[in-house]
């Protein structure tokens, strides 16, 4: 069986400018100051909650529960429906495409809540390529980098083992704990050095995705 499994956030979508114009409209509301989409872009990876906990940090409000609570409600609520500055990365549909078109069974493993994720999916046309096979950061009591997620798409899709490909250290370090090879997209919201990330393959092109996924199926 041939099976990739996606982040999103970084990997399929660059997800940052919407991610950033919710997090400002919360921050405004709140009387606090606005985070830079540099900001934004460097805080993702680890789920909403961790989110905001480094934005509150940002902007000098560390460690207030309630100040945490309110910025996080309010993020939420502006976040389901945020498409408008989101983009696909070139060559992401059609290496989708062209992976399911070769027999690949493909599933989505993010620590976006999952809300927003399948609303995200519907808007760009991606929802078939998983069906049901979408594990998002609120869907079980752990997020990435626990194994967990992955190892509960891997049981949706009725596969021991899979490739995972994400953008970012979260994804690497999931990959490890979970034993699956991993493939690091090097256009994403990855903070550390290449060098640092455990992965099989790095890549900068979507569409060099499909080839070589098929160049190691089975092995």
């Amino acid at each position: 069986m041939k099976v990739a499994v996606f982040d999103l956030d970084g990997t399929l979508l660059d997800t940052a400018p919407d991610i950033h114009a919710c997090a400002c409209a919360a921050l405004d509301d709140a009387g606090l100051p606005l985070i830079s989409l540099d900001q934004a872009r460097g805080f993702i990876g680890n789920g909403a909650p961790v989110f905001i906990e480094r934005t509150l940090a940002a902007v000098g409000k560390p460690g207030d529960a309630a100040l945490h609570a309110r910025l996080l409600a309010g993020f939420l609520s502006r976040y389901h429906d945020a498409t408008g500055l989101t983009r696909l990365y070139p060559g992401a549909a059609e290496a989708l495409d062209a992976l399911r078109a070769t027999g690949w069974r493909l599933g989505l493993c993010t620590n976006k809540p999952i809300a927003p994720a399948r609303q995200v999916l519907a808007h760009f046309g991606l929802s078939g390529f998983f069906g049901n096979a979408v594990i998002g950061g609120d869907s079980l009591p752990v997020r990435k980098p626990d194994p967990a997620p992955l190892r509960a798409v891997l049981a949706m899709l009725g596969a021991k083992g899979c490739w995972y490909i994400g953008d970012s250290e979260t994804d690497a370090l999931t990959a490890r704990a979970a034993a699956q090879p991993f493939a690091l997209f090097l256009g994403g919201y990855r903070k550390a050095p290449v060098t640092d990330l455990p992965h099989d393959w790095a890549f900068d092109d979507h569409a060099s995705l499909p080839a070589w996924l098929e160049g190691r199926a089975g092995r």
